[in-house]
């Protein structure tokens, strides 16, 4: 009998093709929002978004925010500046379209919001806790999923399930000798 817990946290992988038509979805919301100045990606998530939105909207200038808010696999720790933004470049943010991938509780959005005020904040996803700190998203996830981006994930083969039956029966005739129970 299976015994998952359906009222547990769970995980929602999202595929290349998912992810790059959600990010082209919030190109088509933007384009009514621009034109742009630039880019600022939020780092890492918002850097694939960033370059999928850049080419949709003809955007030819990126920069990047550096920020952490996760120590080791999930747990949240204290946001970090990792890598500052050109700020003689972006200044106040006027003009400019700040994109990560999600909010989630929005800490980093709002940090980011702080800096730089007067930019245009997007991303892909957002979580109920975080979507106030977004300006514009195209996929709303509930607070309890952790989504699993193409690239934190490996696609590999899978036997079908009689060929692993198979598989196993052979390797316990192969254990047990002759005469043995």
């Amino acid at each position: 009998m299976d015994n998952t817990d359906f009222h547990d946290p769970y995980e929602f992988p999202i595929s290349w093709d998912v992810f790059h038509l959600n990010t082209v979805k919030l190109a088509e919301k933007l384009m009514a929002k621009g034109p742009f100045k630039g880019i600022v990606a939020i780092t890492r998530g918002g850097l694939i978004p960033a370059s999928i939105i850049a080419r949709e909207l003809n955007i030819r200038v990126i920069e990047s925010v550096g920020m952490k808010s996760y120590t080791d696999g999930r747990q949240r720790g204290s946001l970090r500046i990792l890598k500052e933004m050109n700020r003689d470049l972006v200044g106040d943010g006027e003009g400019w379209l700040v994109v990560d991938d999600l909010v989630d509780s929005g800490v980093t959005a709002k940090a980011v919001k702080e800096l730089i005020p007067k930019a245009h904040m997007a991303t892909v996803y957002a979580k109920p806790e975080g979507q106030q700190q977004t300006d514009t998203f195209v996929v709303p996830v509930r607070q309890d999923v952790w989504l699993i981006f193409p690239w934190d994930a490996r696609v590999v083969r899978v036997d079908p399930l009689i060929m692993l039956q198979d598989n196993l029966e052979k390797v316990e005739r192969s254990t047990h000798k002759e005469g043995e129970v």
